[in-house]
């Protein structure tokens, strides 16, 4: 019984993670080894996400080092309140008038590429649609009732939803069935993919900025136990000579 409980806790957290109800996430294809894509990344979160969400457990000086932006000019063009270069990356905004904005604190996204995952990600900031019903005027097919408003809507253009009607136990629901731009954004829709996706690269490296140094450590560790097992059996061989 023990076994089973502790089965259960363990698995808990990736069950509730993963839940997305019936919708289908679209595949995030970022490559953390594209500095050009992280850095529009960044350019796109300090404009557009950083009025109000944080990345606090960052510091301006290491993103710049390690996504290959040169200091002055992440001091120039990325630093947007009067912060220093060696400052956490904390916004202008107080909790306080926040959640009278908001009705509750913008969450902090350093984090959010590890809770929510990069397909999660990927596909809310592409599944806005108009609903006047909203505070906001807008809703979201993954994160439905969202209490955010879609900041990226100039660069997308206004995105409509086209529902369809289906029965849940014996009750007519409508249902979101897919969701398009009227075309009005600056940007086409091959062009707004790819600017989410340069987004989400940059929100996956601020989740684990050691991530690819943490991988590259792996091999050259799992080469060392490969060397040391040669060396041990060879020794082994070795010590028993006599005794066979």
């Amino acid at each position: 019984m023990k076994r089973i409980i502790f089965a259960v806790l363990t698995l808990l957290p990736a069950l509730v993670f993963a839940n997305t109800g019936a919708v289908q996430l679209d595949k995030a294809n970022y490559d953390l080894n594209d500095k050009a894509s992280l850095q529009r990344g960044a350019t796109t979160f300090m404009n557009y996400c950083f009025g109000c969400h944080s990345t606090q457990y960052q510091r301006y000086n290491r993103v710049a080092a390690d996504i290959g932006i040169p200091e002055d000019l992440m001091a120039a063009n990325l630093i947007v309140n009067g912060a220093k270069i060696g400052d956490l990356m904390e916004n202008s905004v107080s909790e306080q008038d926040a959640a009278k904005w908001f009705g509750a604190p913008p969450p902090d996204l350093t984090l959010v590429a590890r809770v929510r995952g990069a397909d999660w990600i990927y596909t809310y900031l592409r599944s806005f649609y108009v609903d006047e019903t909203r505070p906001f005027g807008v809703n979201n097919v993954v994160f439905p009732s969202v209490g955010m408003p879609h900041v990226l809507e100039p660069l997308q253009g206004t995105p409509r939803a086209e529902f369809a009607t289906h029965m849940v136990d014996g009750v007519e629901t409508q249902q979101v069935v897919s969701v398009k731009s009227d075309g009005n954004g600056e940007m086409n829709n091959e062009e707004y993919d790819q600017m989410v996706l340069d987004l989400v690269n940059f929100l996956v490296y601020s989740a684990e900025p050691v991530q690819q140094e943490r991988e590259r450590m792996g091999f050259w560790v799992l080469g060392f136990i490969v060397i040391f097992f040669i060396f041990t059996v060879l020794l082994k061989k070795e010590f028993w000579r006599d005794v066979h």
